[in-house]
């Protein structure tokens, strides 16, 4: 009985309007998975009115996709060594790009069992068990592999350095991962003192790293554990979220990403404390299954959630969310 017809689930992010508290999480390979991926979650972004971050690790320029849609944010992950951070840095910002997302939760490769198991490596193999696999999913090798091959040529990594990287099939080059676990402040320091835009940081889960970095000038934090694909035993982000929001006070952005499939989700996050939520997985099923008319659809069902929800909630306003919408079954940390 509170007269819910007039919701509004707008969010404003450094500065910037957006239609929902949503956006597409960057997402590395995403051309491999859908018929040039990355340029098809860019244009529903836009269409959509909703941030999109591009991966570091993709295969489509930064550059083409910045023409779809010139508000994109750009996500990387730090070369080694401080001139080509700032060799990056500069390809980025000369895109005409306005955001850069750091990630750090990557100072070592994890031990990904799963990519074990799967024979799954980057570049791509060739051998008869990759080539069983072709034979046996027909649509995906004519509709994406071979179609952007024909059209556009072998993928390669573009965007991990200012120059282009390995490709994406090949028996013998091996991608450049060399070391990155002497990364420290001083080299988001040197980032921050280079780039103009804004500069958000993505990878904690901890108070303290988040208070420090606003300290450092970040004005976006997106709290993520890398989807549990770092260190596995890592923290929910959801369950760390309370006290990264009460460290940061207000100072930076905050975002999170990780485990987001519903509208239900979406709310739950902001009810404890984030100001938008970062969705992976569907959009980019989305994109395989239906490319940028089947992510036109997914954004479309997750704001029709959210606007659902708000008004089975009894709220008119995003703003109206705290923490007594989540009822706690789980003790949080102090």
């Amino acid at each position: 009985m509170n007269n819910v017809s007039g919701r509004n689930a707008t969010a404003t992010l450094m500065g910037q309007s957006y239609a929902a508290p949503i956006g597409i999480a960057p997402m590395g390979l995403s051309a491999l998975m859908a018929y040039r991926g990355d340029i098809a979650m860019a244009r529903a972004a836009r269409s959509a009115n909703l941030p999109m971050i591009m991966s570091g690790s993709s295969l489509i320029r930064l550059e083409d996709v910045a023409v779809e849609n010139p508000d994109m944010w750009f996500q990387a992950y730090l070369p080694g060594e401080p001139e080509r951070i700032l060799a990056l840095v500069d390809r980025v910002a000369a895109a005409g790009i306005g955001t850069l997302v750091i990630t750090v939760d990557t100072a070592t490769l994890a031990n990904r069992e799963n990519n074990v198991r799967a024979g799954f490596s980057t570049p791509l193999r060739p051998g008869p068990r990759l080539a069983m696999q072709g034979m046996t999913h027909p649509v995906w090798t004519l509709g994406t592999f071979l179609r952007t091959i024909l059209r556009h040529g072998m993928p390669h990594f573009e965007n991990s350095f200012a120059e282009r990287g390995a490709p994406i099939l090949s028996r013998s080059v091996m991608r450049d991962f060399r070391k990155k676990d002497h990364l420290d402040w001083s080299h988001f320091a040197l980032i921050r003192e280079r780039w103009k835009g804004n500069l958000v940081i993505k990878g904690l889960v901890s108070p303290a790293d988040a208070e420090r970095a606003v300290l450092e000038g970040a004005q976006g934090i997106v709290v993520s554990n890398h989807g549990g694909r770092q260190l596995d035993g890592t923290a929910a982000p959801l369950r760390m979220l309370p006290a990264i929001r009460d460290a940061v006070g207000g100072r930076a952005a905050l975002l999170l990403d990780g485990g987001v499939r519903r509208g239900s989700d979406v709310l739950k996050a902001l009810a404890l404390g984030a100001d938008a939520v970062l969705v992976g997985r569907p959009i980019l099923y989305a994109a395989a299954v239906g490319g940028e008319a089947g992510n036109d659809r997914a954004l479309a069902i997750m704001m029709e959630e959210i606007h659902r929800n708000m008004a089975l909630l009894g709220i008119r306003s995003l703003d109206e969310l705290d923490e007594t919408f989540v009822l706690r079954t789980v003790p949080q940390p102090e």
